[in-house]
C-alpha cells in the first residue's frame, strides 16, 4: 500500500456538489492499494501513519503525533498512486489492486485507524471526488508498506 500523507489545517471531500467529509487540523491521506498487498500491510500502514510525529510541539519541533494534538484524519481512495509512468505517455495501472480488493483494504485501513481513537472521515470509494485542503507547512510524506519477502513464501 501507498499513502500520501499531508498535514492539513483543514480538508474536505465533495461528491456531486455535496460535501461528504470535512476535517479540521490533522491529516489528509490519499491511499492506494497494490495487487499484492496483504492485511498485514494494511495494519502496518495504519499503525505507521497514526504514529507519525509530524505535528509541532510547543518549541516548534515536529515531535507530536496526531492523537497528541487531538487531530482528525480524512482518507481518500487513490488508485492512481500506482500509475506507472516509466514507459510511454499513458500511465499503466497493472500494479494496482482490483477495485474489490482495494475497497476491502481501504475499509480495513479506516477501521484500523478508528480503533486507535482518532476521528476518521473518508471519501466515497470509486467516486469522482473533489478534494480540498489547506496544507500546513507544507508537510507531505509518501509512506509505503515494506516490500513482501517472497523468499519466505512457499
Amino acid at each position: 500500500m501507498k499513502a500520501v500523507v499531508q498535514r492539513v489545517i483543514r480538508s474536505r471531500v465533495v461528491v456531486n456538489g455535496k460535501p461528504v467529509a470535512n476535517i479540521g487540523q490533522g491529516m489528509l491521506i490519499l491511499l492506494g492499494a497494490a495487487k499484492d498487498d496483504t492485511q498485514a500491510g494494511v495494519n502496518w500502514l495504519a499503525d505507521k501513519v497514526a504514529g507519525l510525529r509530524i505535528f509541532s510541539d510547543p518549541s516548534g519541533k515536529m515531535n507530536l503525533d496526531i492523537s497528541q494534538i487531538n487531530g482528525e484524519i480524512l482518507v481518500v481512495s487513490q488508485f492512481t498512486l500506482y500509475g506507472d509512468c516509466r514507459k510511454g505517455k499513458r500511465p499503466s495501472y497493472s500494479l494496482a489492486a482490483t477495485a474489490q480488493t482495494a475497497e476491502g483494504h481501504y475499509r480495513d485501513f479506516i477501521t484500523k485507524l478508528r480503533r486507535t481513537g482518532i476521528p476518521v472521515q473518508h471519501g466515497v470509494f470509486g467516486a469522482m471526488m473533489q478534494v480540498e485542503l489547506t496544507n500546513d507547512g507544507p508537510v507531505t510524506l509518501i509512506v509505503e508498506t515494506p516490500p513482501i519477502d517472497r523468499s519466505q513464501t512457499g
